[in-house]
C-alpha cells in the first residue's frame, strides 16, 4: 500500500455548545489517510464518525466548533500543506470543498434537487470545479454516468431524480462527487438504504473509481460487515475516539479491543440459528461529562480496574495494528476474547 499521507489528524478536540452545555464529540483523535487506500470508519450511532469527517470540509454545524489538535492536508493543487482546523472564511472553505474533499452523503434523495434533471446536477459540478465550456462539461458528465454503471447517460441526462431507483440515485451522487474532480472522497453511509444486492455493487463500483481516478476514500458505516471486502485499513470508532486500527485483516482476525470484540459478535454471520443474535448491554457514555478511563468500560465484561480511572494509551500490537486498551498492558492478565471471535479468526468468514 502507498505510504504517502494525504491527511493527517493529530490531537483533534471537537466540541457543540447545547442549552448552556459543552458536548465532547471528538476527544483527541490521531489518524492518516494514505494516498489510494479505502480507509473504513466504523462504530454504532452517535460514536463521531460524521462529526469527525465534517470537519474536514468545514460542514460542522454552526454550534460546533474545533477545540484543540490539527487535520493536516497534503493534496492541494498549489502543492502547500493545509491545517484545515485553521480555515475559517467560507470562501477559502470553497475551494477545499468539493474540488479536494468531496463527501456522499447516505440518502440520495436529499442529495438532489428534484426540479432539476440529473444532468444539470452533475453539469453544475463540472462547471464549478474543471475549467471548461458547457460543450465539454456535458461530455464529461456523459462519461461519468457511464462510468457510474448508468446505462443510455444519454437518455438519462435529462430525466429527474424521480425517475430513478434509490440504486441508482445514489450512483448518480458518486457521479456528482467524482465531476468535482476531488482527491478524497468521504462516504457517509453510502449503502444503508439500499438493499443487500444494490449495496454490494455500489461498494464495486467505489472499489473501480478508486483506482479509475485515483481517489483516497474515507468510509463511514455502522456494519463491519460492510467493510470487509473493500477496506484497506478499519478504525473503531467509540464516543468519539478511535479506540482500534489495523489494516482488514488485523481488525477481522486479530482485533483486540473489547468493543472491537463487541462489534464483531454483533455480525449477523456468526449468529446460530435459533438463537438470539449478540446485542452489546448497555450505552454509550454521555459526552457531556466528562468521561473517566475507558470509555466502553461500563458495557466491557472484562473491564480492569484501571479501566474506570485512567484513559488507555495506545498499545502497538503489529506495524500496522495498535489499540487502546489496558488488556494489551504487559502486567494485565489474560484475556481471551469471546468464542464468536475466536470462530471468526479460525473459520475465515470474510
Amino acid at each position: 500500500m502507498n505510504q504517502e499521507k494525504i491527511l493527517e489528524v493529530n490531537d483533534l478536540d471537537i466540541k457543540f455548545e447545547l442549552r448552556g452545555k459543552v458536548l465532547h464529540a471528538i476527544r483527541g483523535i490521531s489518524l492518516e489517510l494514505y494516498k489510494g487506500e479505502i480507509l473504513a470508519i466504523v462504530g454504532e450511532s452517535g460514536s463521531g464518525k460524521s462529526v469527525f469527517t465534517k470537519s474536514f470540509m468545514g460542514l460542522l454545524e454552526r454550534n460546533g466548533y474545533v477545540d484543540g489538535g490539527s487535520a493536516v492536508y497534503y493534496g492541494a493543487d498549489d502543492g502547500k500543506e493545509v491545517d484545515l482546523t485553521n480555515v475559517k472564511r467560507e470562501k477559502d472553505w470553497l475551494r477545499i470543498r468539493g474540488h479536494e474533499i468531496a463527501m456522499i452523503m447516505q440518502d440520495p434523495m436529499t442529495s438532489l434537487n428534484p426540479l432539476k434533471t440529473i444532468g444539470v446536477q452533475i453539469m453544475e459540478a463540472v462547471l464549478l470545479h474543471q475549467q471548461v465550456g458547457r460543450r465539454e462539461a456535458k461530455k464529461r458528465t456523459l462519461k461519468y454516468l457511464a462510468d457510474v454503471g448508468i446505462q443510455d447517460p444519454d437518455k438519462r441526462f435529462d430525466q429527474y431524480p424521480h425517475e430513478f431507483s434509490g440504486g441508482m440515485r445514489q450512483r448518480v451522487v458518486i457521479a456528482i462527487a467524482i465531476a468535482c474532480n476531488p482527491q478524497i472522497l468521504i462516504c457517509d453511509e453510502p449503502t444503508t438504504a439500499l438493499d443487500v444486492t444494490i449495496q454490494a455493487q455500489i461498494l464495486d463500483l467505489l472499489k473501480e473509481l478508486r483506482h479509475k481516478y485515483r481517489l483516497s476514500v474515507i468510509l463511514i458505516t455502522h456494519d463491519l460487515g460492510v467493510v470487509a471486502n473493500i477496506a484497506d485499513r478499519v478504525s473503531v470508532m467509540y464516543a468519539g475516539d478511535i479506540v482500534e486500527i489495523g489494516t482488514c485483516e488485523d481488525i477481522f482476525y486479530d482485533a483486540r479491543h473489547p468493543y472491537t470484540w463487541a462489534l464483531l459478535s454483533s455480525l449477523p454471520q456468526v449468529g446460530v440459528k435459533g438463537t438470539d443474535l449478540f446485542s452489546i448491554p448497555g450505552t454509550p457514555p454521555n459526552l457531556y461529562a466528562e468521561v473517566k478511563g475507558d470509555a466502553f468500560a461500563p458495557r466491557n465484561p472484562q473491564a480492569l480496574k484501571i479501566d474506570f480511572v485512567k484513559r488507555p494509551p495506545y498499545f502497538q500490537v503489529s506495524p500496522t495494528h495498535k489499540a487502546k486498551t489496558w488488556l494489551l498492558d504487559p502486567r494485565a492478565p489474560k484475556a481471551d476474547p469471546p468464542p464468536v471471535v475466536s470462530k471468526i479468526r479460525n473459520g475465515g468468514l470474510f
